[in-house]
This record gives C-alpha cells, sequence and structure tokens, in this order.
C-alpha cells in the first residue's frame, strides 16, 4: 500500500467517526457558513464541535505549516482529504477572511512574531477577520485612500473612514490599509496594519441593500490604536502587500460561478418538465441551461489548468481577474435563469411558500457581484494590459 494510499484509508476512517450527521448537509445559505470568532453565530451546536475536531488536526487550513496551526499536508494530500470531504457530503468546518486573505498575505509577508501569533487563532476559529480596503472616495481606485495612521512611538491612532467592510458589525480584528505618508505618489506611503475592532475610537454601521440584507458596513475611526507590532511588511509599502491580497480575493469571489451541485438542469426538469423523448420541453430555457452549462464547464476546466500551473510554481497573477471576472458573470447568468426556472416560486420576497425570498433576494444581490472585489471594468483593464498585452488606449 502507498503511503498516499494508507493516509486515504485513515483520513475516510476519521471522517466517518468525527464528522457529525448535521454537518454532511448541504449548507442552506451563508448564514449557515460557520466563521468562528469571539461571538460566533451558531446555526447548529455541532458546527462548534466539528471546527474544533478539524483545527485539532490542523485540517481548517490543511495545506498551511503545521507551526502555525495548518495540517501540513501536500498537495496531494489535501486532494485527498477534499476527495474525502465530499465522498460522505462534509461541509468546510470553518470559513473566513482570515484563512482566504489575511493568512495567504502573512504567510509571504508576516514577521515570525506576526505568523505565530495570528495564524493559529485563524485556523482555530478564535479570530474574525474584516477588510479595511475601499474608501467612499477610494474605490476602484483605492490607492487614492484617505484613512490615516499617525506615528505615536508605539503604536499608530487611526483615523478616517471604510466603507463596504463586509462583515465588520461581527469582526473581532481588520486588516487595513491606512496612509502614513503624502509626500510620495498615491501608491507610496500606504501601510498595511492589523489592529483590535472591539476598542473605543471604532464605530460600525451596518448598511442595507436593495436585497433586503447585507454584510456590508461603513467603518469610521477616531483615534483607533493600532500597535506598530502589527505592521506587516515595511512602513510606506503596503501596496504590494494590497494587491497580493487582492488575488486572493478575486479567486475568492470567483467561487461564486462554480457549478452548483443539483444543476438547474435539473431543477427545470423537475419544475418545467420534459417532452417525449425527456428533453427539457421549452426550447429557448433548454438551449440557455445547455450554453450557460457548457460554459461553467470551460470555467472549471480553466480554473483546474491554472491550479496545475500554480502548483508548478508559477503565480496565480492577473489570471484572478479573468476568474473574478467571469465567475462573477457566471453567478449572475445563473441566478437569471433561477428566475427562469422557478417562474411564479421565484418572485416571492417574504413566507416560508417562497423560502423568505431566496432566489429573488439572491438575484438582486449577485448584481453586486460585479462591483466587490474591483469592478468589473478594472478586472478587464488588467487582464487587456497584463494578460493580452494590449497598449493602453
Amino acid at each position: 500500500m502507498s503511503d498516499l494510499e494508507q493516509f486515504r484509508q485513515e483520513t475516510r476512517a476519521w471522517l466517518e467517526e468525527n464528522c457529525p450527521p448535521s454537518m454532511r448537509e448541504p449548507v442552506k445559505s451563508f448564514e449557515d457558513i460557520y466563521n468562528g470568532g469571539r461571538r460566533p453565530e451558531i446555526s447548529h451546536p455541532d458546527q462548534v464541535l466539528w471546527c474544533e475536531r478539524m483545527a485539532a488536526r490542523g485540517w481548517t487550513v490543511p495545506h498551511w505549516p503545521r507551526e502555525y496551526g495548518g495540517g501540513g499536508l501536500d498537495k496531494q494530500q489535501v486532494k485527498v482529504l477534499n476527495q474525502e470531504m465530499a465522498r460522505i457530503g462534509a461541509r468546510r468546518a470553518l470559513d473566513s477572511f482570515g484563512i482566504s486573505m489575511l493568512g495567504p498575505a502573512l504567510l509571504e509577508f508576516g514577521n515570525e512574531e506576526q505568523k505565530k501569533e495570528h495564524l493559529p487563532k485563524i485556523c482555530r476559529g478564535e479570530i474574525r477577520w474584516c477588510q479595511g480596503y475601499s474608501e467612499p472616495n477610494a474605490g476602484s481606485d483605492l490607492a487614492s485612500l484617505a484613512t490615516k495612521a499617525e506615528d505615536q512611538g508605539d503604536h499608530y491612532l487611526i483615523n478616517g473612514q471604510k466603507i463596504w467592510t463586509s462583515y465588520a458589525d461581527k469582526a473581532d480584528w481588520i486588516f487595513c490599509l491606512v496612509r502614513t505618508d503624502n509626500s510620495g505618489s498615491k501608491h507610496e506611503g500606504i501601510s498595511f496594519v492589523l489592529f483590535d475592532m472591539d476598542q473605543p475610537g471604532v464605530t460600525v454601521k451596518p448598511i442595507r441593500l436593495i436585497s433586503g440584507s447585507s454584510p456590508f458596513c461603513e467603518t469610521f475611526f477616531d483615534n483607533a490604536v493600532a500597535d506598530k507590532k502589527n505592521l506587516v511588511g515595511e512602513e510606506g509599502k503596503g501596496w504590494t502587500i494590497a494587491k497580493y491580497l487582492l488575488t486572493h480575493e478575486r479567486e475568492m469571489i470567483s467561487s461564486f460561478g462554480a457549478a452548483p451541485k443539483k444543476s438547474l438542469g435539473q431543477h427545470a426538469g423537475e419544475i418545467v418538465g420534459t417532452d417525449a423523448s425527456g428533453r427539457l420541453a421549452n426550447g429557448v430555457l433548454r438551449q440557455d441551461l445547455a450554453q450557460y452549462q457548457l460554459d461553467t464547464l470551460a470555467f472549471g476546466a480553466t480554473m483546474a489548468r491554472v491550479g496545475d500551473e500554480v502548483k508548478s510554481g508559477k503565480g496565480l497573477g492577473a489570471a484572478s481577474s479573468i476568474f473574478k471576472y467571469y465567475g462573477t458573470e457566471l453567478n449572475k447568468r445563473r441566478n437569471e435563469l433561477n428566475l427562469a426556472v422557478f417562474g411564479e416560486q421565484a418572485l416571492g420576497w417574504e413566507g416560508e411558500a417562497y423560502d423568505d425570498g431566496t432566489l429573488s433576494r439572491d438575484w438582486l444581490r449577485s448584481k453586486g457581484n460585479s462591483i466587490e472585489g474591483g469592478t468589473s471594468e478594472v478586472q478587464l483593464n488588467i487582464v487587456a494590459k497584463r494578460v493580452l498585452g494590449l497598449p493602453d488606449a
């Protein structure tokens, strides 16, 4: 028996014994995803148990080094773990911005003290993080940010405002871009700092969207304190870290375009019905669904190809903009098709019969995918310049 096959058998046995039956059920909504934190939102008590068990093995983030709370698994072992979790329908034990965005940036740019302080807490789900990037006058042009950090010796005083700060009202800490110097170009003098949200001088106001709810917030800083030990990288050199982290954010957002476990075609067959030959009865809808499914398969194949290139040592780079743009377009198309497939059922806004308006609310929410994480226009510009090598207009 090979070492990898032995690892598979041991992993299968451990998952069968330790994954609670409730954690083998599909996630119902974003609210049903466990994010951890000091004040965790728990939709089922087994979420905490499942996270604790997986974290004890380092499997909440299996590819991170063991010394920082990860599993220390190699690429093939991570693949086996994912396959075995999928085999029994096991949920991810923990999902957070700490895992998907801050963690990779700390591994790349953080010092040893910062890694040992923050990464294990991320792996165990003890601290929930939010991202302080966009400002009212610095959205797509993020480098125009004005939130200021004043040097006070062993700490900074932070003053300014961030907007579209996802889950700021639920987060414990923030990774934040601040301006520490105004003397150079707008891309210079930006620093990347970490600080606690639970302190005087931090005010958070949720933003309600047209879909009826929102993870977004306005965040205000009035002499908030960030210790110098939590400056990541060099002072004034935060733009490099910001760009690196954005590639991971865009990759995360692109996952919205992944195919759902139950295809739209299956739903359509059940709802719209089929003809004598077993084809979807509505020919126009059948054509639209077929094109969507083909495009989804092509998107998945492209992500797999680039993933193999990354494993071989080639960085993700500008490919994240391709994924972010096309993944969000696919998600918008899926939500449009959901309305066509479910018809009248998709028009309800509230009530148990309409699943509290999930379909219509998701359709409205999907429109924001083209803006968050960098607008579609920005992504297309990046692809044009850095992937296709086209000249400036």
